[in-house]
């Protein structure tokens, strides 16, 4: 049975920070210029239903930097835009291709076609969760500023997949994580455990934090809400003042693209503390280390 990746739950701990090490390792092994092709002749299919800057371009370079090759398929590409059943669709992609990544709206979806699938699927986002981006942030915090467990995450914003995630991520390595969300704008409590804790204000979360974390107020699919979120939020905005409650030495993510003067002003996402252009590359690098531990390592 092939390894999957449908959520930072589908790893334990020990998996989760040797890929973390990896990927900082294959970093370095870029930036030296050396040349590390394990992928030749290996394929990977890109399901995309959502459309993708970031994820799109870091699995494509990944696999041409191993050697090897990628596909993309839109809804315009693939029977699954015209209906084509996914346990049928999973089937026969997984036949002709070594990994699979989908990016998509239903989690379920994902799921399914991973339970139907001869080779190792990741997900590339989904509604409920993006865990590609996890691999992404803790790698950022531990270039930055060493070991996450026992640390303080702050998440202000929306309680979306990326807050999901980060929820996840704080179970399995065992760092506190506060979160601030707007009512009625709440994660999955049944993600909860008891490294989180619920704040009612920015200021609160973001006390004595070393990792500031946020995303846009209106996710893909929810532009018609717009206007009301911006107001639902209106207070949950990551300025300099929200920063000053938190450590001296915090960095501050987000996993792009940003909406300056809206979640995050522009003074913090360009300033000095923002670590979202490294946390950005290094979604190449971490994704690179899952896809060589799910083919050749799992």
């Amino acid at each position: 049975m092939p390894r999957h990746f449908t959520s930072l739950n589908d790893l334990a701990k020990n998996e989760l920070e040797a890929i973390t090490q990896r990927a900082i390792e294959l970093k370095a092994m870029h930036k030296k210029g050396e040349i590390y092709e394990p992928f030749k002749n290996k394929t990977l299919g890109m399901i995309f239903e959502k459309s993708s800057t970031r994820t799109r371009v870091s699995f494509e370079t990944g696999m041409t930097q191993f050697g090897g090759n990628s596909i993309f398929l839109s809804p315009r590409d693939t029977q699954l835009g015209r209906g084509e059943p996914i346990e049928d669709s999973a089937r026969v992609l997984s036949s002709m291709v070594d990994l699979i990544m989908i990016r998509t709206y239903s989690h379920q979806d994902l799921v399914k076609f991973a339970s139907y699938s001869r080779v190792p699927v990741i997900n590339a986002l989904t509604d409920f969760n993006h865990p590609c981006q996890l691999l992404a942030d803790i790698q950022t915090f531990v270039e930055h500023k060493g070991d996450i467990s026992g640390k303080t995450v702050a998440w202000i914003g929306d309680g979306n997949n990326m807050c999901h995630s980060w929820m996840n991520a704080s179970r399995i390595l065992g760092f506190n994580l506060s979160i601030a969300v707007p009512e009625g704008y709440e994660p999955d409590h049944s993600l909860s455990h008891k490294n989180i804790n619920f704040f009612k204000t920015a200021h609160d979360a973001a006390t004595n934090a070393d990792l500031v974390v946020t995303d846009v107020w209106a996710s893909m699919g929810q532009e018609e809400e717009s206007k009301k979120r911006k107001q639902a939020f209106a207070d949950y905005q990551v300025n300099i003042e929200i920063m000053q409650h938190a450590e001296k030495d915090a960095i501050f993510m987000h996993c792009l693209p940003a909406h300056r003067g809206e979640e995050v002003s522009a003074e913090v996402i360009d300033g000095p503390q923002s670590v979202v252009w490294d946390e950005a590359e290094n979604r190449l690098h971490a994704q690179k280390a899952l896809m060589e531990f799910l083919l050749l390592k799992s």
